[in-house]
């Protein structure tokens, strides 16, 4: 009787620690089900106006780049400019020593009217011949003859009236003239130097207004440039803005004048050019600006932190409060950035309430305590667009 009443006292006292360990286990559970939600910052959406705009490094050049030759040879005599200076159209420039050329000049207009003077002698020959052909006092032969004489002489003056022109021409070759009004640079050559014609590089005129500037679109960008290429040209072209490397703007829009037929196969570049007024001289050939391009207008978009936003392999992924306050993932596309926002194409829409701060802290399902939901920025500030 002792012995069974042990064991039934045994049995009891197991049970009573099974159950003392399940009611412990259960205990646990339900302590961990009722830990407190994690506070997490978020942020209501709301849309808004944005403006989004391009940026590509360019380059400006001179509509026309003139060099300045000599087309005689000879000593520079003068530089009528100073180094640098703004020069008008017709603007003497060089004088090259006339004095040789003014030499040969008289030269040939003087045999000029030797020729002449042979010419009238030969058609006096020729009238007294045909007179006396008529009359059978010469014979045909000798008549021929004053006629071929008559033609020579004729073709003397002919060739000494070019030499004139020839000589005239070199004598203005002596004054070198601004072919159009621009810039004109250093002169690469000094009085008294030799200059040889069609050779020496005496200078480099610039043209300054308009300026060109040169730039080059990804192929990623083509449609939004094809967009702008179906609007309006000329004057009512749509404005293309300048910003210098300074950060200062240029007072005056580009318009777009130019599209290469071809994308660079080696870049993968289409080149493009603006024509910008340029009054003031601002820009000079070769500077480096900037070039603002419109690319896209929405009058309401979502724009998102950046820092609620997590990328992995090009996707991107939020996560919002649902109905239930409970985190849910969502895919979003977006291409650009205002600032530090993305704006979104597609994925989110106005009303819902993104996570902005504590995304470490969430899971998908999981109960969320939404702190500061308040609506999101409107457009402003510098536009630059998303790195792809």
């Amino acid at each position: 009787m002792t012995s069974r009443y042990v064991l039934k006292a045994s049995v009891a006292a197991a049970a009573l620690a099974l159950v003392a360990s399940l009611g412990g286990c259960k205990g646990q559970a339900d302590h961990g089900k009722g830990l407190p939600p994690p506070d997490v910052s978020v942020l209501k959406l709301a849309p808004a106006p944005v403006t989004i705009n391009d940026e590509y490094v360019a380059q400006t050049d001179a509509p026309d780049v003139i060099e300045i030759r000599a087309q005689v040879t000879g000593l520079l005599e003068r530089q009528a400019f100073a180094d640098g200076a703004n020069v008008r159209k017709g603007e003497l420039l060089y004088v090259i020593d006339p004095r040789p050329f003014d030499s040969a000049l008289a030269q040939t207009q003087a045999n000029l009217a030797q020729a002449q003077a042979n010419l009238v002698i030969a058609r006096q020959k020729l009238e007294r011949s045909r007179l006396l052909l008529e009359r059978n006092f010469v014979s045909k032969q000798d008549y021929d003859s004053a006629l071929a004489v008559e033609q020579a002489a004729l073709a003397a003056v002919d060739a000494q009236r070019a030499a004139v022109q020839a000589a005239e021409l070199n004598v203005g070759f002596t004054r070198l003239y601004a072919p159009r009004d621009g810039v004109i640079s250093k002169s690469l050559v000094k009085p008294g130097a030799l200059v040889t014609a069609q050779t020496t590089l005496l200078n480099t005129l610039y043209s300054s207004d308009p300026m060109y500037v040169y730039f080059s679109v990804s192929e990623a960008r083509l449609a939004t440039l094809a967009r702008l290429l179906k609007e309006p040209q000329g004057a009512e072209a749509p404005a293309f803005h300048i910003r210098l490397l300074d950060g200062s703007e240029y007072n005056f829009p580009g318009r777009l004048n130019f599209v290469d037929a071809a994308l660079d196969e080696k870049t993968g570049t289409l080149r493009t050019r603006l024509s910008v007024p340029n009054p003031g001289r601002v820009l000079r050939p070769g500077q480096f600006v900037r070039v603002i391009v419109p690319a896209l207008e929405r009058p309401e978009a979502i724009r998102i932190p950046q820092k609620a936003v997590q990328e992995q392999q090009g996707l991107k992924t939020v996560f919002v409060v649902d109905k239930d306050g409970k985190a849910a993932p969502r895919r979003i596309e977006a291409q650009y950035r205002i600032e530090n926002d993305w704006v979104v194409d597609k994925g989110l829409a106005a009303g819902e309430v993104l996570i902005v701060e504590g995304i470490q802290k969430v899971r998908p399902g999981m109960p969320v305590k939404a702190v500061g939901a308040e609506p999101a920025a409107g457009a402003g500030g510098d536009r630059k667009p998303a790195s792809r």
